[in-house]
């Protein structure tokens, strides 16, 4: 039997006795002051000739009367504090909404020929330690003056911006789950995990030194809290997962080696996100699996819902069988594990079961300074976390050339095929010629309880990308209402023709729901990069798929010439 419980340590024992010497209202107080804080702006220093003149101003010396006027002899004390006042005022901190920004952030959403739009995304700055790469000190120089900078987070880090794009399937509610609280789980996860800034550590610490005693008052260590996970989707949903040992989990994954890779450590950005993501899609699944199908009414009326009438098992409705397990509608009255779970309590979804599901693709950048990312001089880091066929892009400056961050995740996929055939024996071939698990397109997503127990987990794909000043232009996430139908390359160049990125994002939409057959849902986000102003220099700019996008838009205009 797998031991769940944590082990004796001096660090717990003593943190027992202080927790229990504070007052109730004072252990309230610490709890909130240690939330971390998810915003949809940005906070930045604007030069102060931008802004409104100070109408608190002193009256200049010209406005005094003739005959008290007295040539100048030297800097004096009240020409000293004016020059003072006005130092300090080169720069002004402001707020900026994200999602208003239009020349840095675009977001594009259409419906397409769907009753009901089931896909949501996100954009905002993440309270989460930096996991930027250190410049050497030879490299940080000072910018020219006039140029405007990022604030620094509560952290002391520079800001985490935070972008993701959820393509709901079966309804909306898994989607806007993830919209609504995925982050939250993010940054509940750094501060569980005790993650450290890569830029305030010492560069010399190996990655045994960085292994984390524990977050919050090192209630539970990195390595308890992974296999706690891993144990809870073993009891819970069993199958695929009693032998499941995500890539990103050093405490419960095998390597080749004696020891772990030196480059993963229990409290990297990595495993961070790894659990996550597993514990967001945990919660929904168990929330979904301790509904019913319907109202208690209705299951007293319908025949197809008496188990004796409809000759029917009497765990038929559990989603989550297990024949040593308690029904999964007896999963609210279990007891939650220390510091397992993030301070998320309010209720996940509807009164009913959510049988559906959700892709997803976030991406995170950190800049190892307070210069933003965007700026042309500034180097940055993105980590771009993946679950679906969702996909995340970047415009490479020199060439224009599409790089795609992210892999969908489908059956035919060769690494998805091998994970899954062992479990999975029902693979089938639609009308189209796509091979489908289960009725499900996806290999990998949120929620589709239905199909946990076959392998349809929320493990995600992360990819890092060191991005070099001015290297690459812009950043494209998309749903597969926009990818399902234009080529990495057409979504880069239609964004290349657009003035802002707030007007790409619109034009890239339009033109998937244009020229598909049958239009899903599109969604899309740009992000503007530190090239962005010389996106269509390299490559011919977007003359590369012209021709084929003009062909496309001719076919969509004659509906005739479609159905020959």
């Amino acid at each position: 039997m797998p031991h769940l419980g944590r082990p004796f340590s001096v660090r717990a024992a003593l943190q027992v006795l202080f927790e229990d010497g504070i007052a109730p209202s004072r252990r309230r107080a610490a709890n909130q002051s240690q939330r971390r804080a998810f915003h949809e702006y940005f906070v930045t220093h604007l030069p102060s000739s931008s802004l409104a003149p100070d109408k608190q101003q002193p009256p200049s010396h010209h406005r005094l009367p003739r005959d008290e006027s007295q040539p100048h002899s030297g800097p004096t004390r009240s020409a000293a504090q004016l020059a003072q006042t006005q130092a300090s005022r080169d720069t002004t901190i402001v707020r900026i909404p994200i999602k208003s920004a239009k020349h840095h952030f675009g977001a594009g959403v259409d419906r397409g020929s769907r009753p009901y739009n089931e896909d949501t995304y996100q954009a905002g700055t993440i309270e989460i330690p930096a996991f930027a790469k250190r410049q050497p000190v030879s490299l940080n120089r000072k910018l020219p003056g006039g140029v405007s900078e990022g604030a620094k987070s509560e952290t002391g880090d520079p800001q985490v911006f935070y972008f993701g794009v959820f393509d709901g399937h079966g309804g909306s509610e898994c989607s806007e789950f993830l919209r609504e609280r995925l982050h939250g789980y993010v940054e509940e996860a750094a501060l569980l995990f005790g993650m450290e800034s890569s830029l305030q550590r010492d560069g010399t610490a190996d990655a045994g030194s960085l292994d984390s005693e524990g977050g919050i008052m090192g209630a539970q260590d990195a390595e308890d809290l992974q296999k706690s996970l891993v144990s809870s989707w073993r009891e819970t949903v069993g199958g695929y997962f009693k032998r499941f040992k995500p890539e990103y989990f050093p405490a419960v994954s095998n390597y080749g080696s004696a020891e772990p890779p030196t480059t993963l450590n229990n409290s990297s950005i990595e495993t961070v996100l790894t659990y996550a993501f597993l514990k967001a899609d945990l919660d929904f699944t168990a929330a979904q699996a301790s509904k019913h199908t319907g109202s208690e009414e209705k299951l007293q009326r319908s025949s197809l819902d008496d188990p004796v009438l409809s000759d029917r098992p009497l765990n038929d409705n559990d989603m989550l069988f297990h024949p040593d397990k308690p029904a999964s509608q007896n999963l609210r009255h279990r007891s939650s594990r220390p510091s397992s779970s993030p301070d998320l309590k309010a209720p996940i979804g509807g009164e009913m079961r959510f049988k559906g599901g959700s892709t997803a693709s976030i991406a995170l950048i950190s800049t190892p300074t307070p210069t933003p990312f965007w700026h042309p001089a500034s180097p940055s880091t993105l980590i771009a976390a993946h679950v679906g066929d969702t996909r995340i892009l970047l415009c490479r400056t020199r060439d224009g050339q599409a790089i795609p961050l992210t892999t969908n995740h489908h059956p035919d996929a060769p690494v998805e095929a091998t994970r899954l055939r062992r479990y999975a024996t029902t693979f089938v071939t639609d009308s189209f010629g796509e091979e489908r698990m289960g009725g499900l397109a996806n290999t990998r997503a949120f929620g589709d309880i239905g199909s946990k127990r076959l392998g349809v987990s929320a493990e995600p794909q992360i990819t890092k990308t060191d991005l070099a000043p001015a290297e690459y232009a812009f950043i494209v996430l998309v749903s597969d209402g926009v990818s399902g139908h234009l080529s990495d390359q057409e979504i880069v160049d239609v964004v290349k023709e657009a003035r802002t990125p707030a007007q790409a994002a619109q034009d890239l939409t339009a033109f998937a729901v244009e020229v598909a057959d049958s239009a899903d849902n599109a969604t899309c986000e740009v992000v503007r990069l530190g090239g962005w102003e010389r996106r269509s220099e390299g490559g011919g700019g977007s003359m590369g798929t012209k021709e084929q996008r003009d062909y496309r838009r001719q076919e969509a205009a004659n509906p005739r010439a479609r159905r020959q």
